[in-house]
């Protein structure tokens, strides 16, 4: 049984186009993409996550 991805696919193209190689996705594939830009998408994400846990959490007082 494969395991499925924490990222959603929405996810994963919307950082794609902002990194600019959504166009590669698109003509040839996920496996078309550099090791060097699929770890810039995963950098992006962990952004992207971690400005989000930052958004949710309670402050301290």
């Amino acid at each position: 049984m494969a395991k499925r991805g924490i990222m959603s696919d929405d996810l994963k193209y919307e950082i794609a186009r902002e990194l600019g190689v959504d166009h590669i996705v698109a003509t040839e594939g996920w496996g078309a993409v550099s090791s060097r830009d699929c770890g810039k998408m995963v950098a992006k994400a962990i952004e992207i996550a971690e400005r989000s846990l930052a958004n949710n959490q309670p402050t301290l007082k």
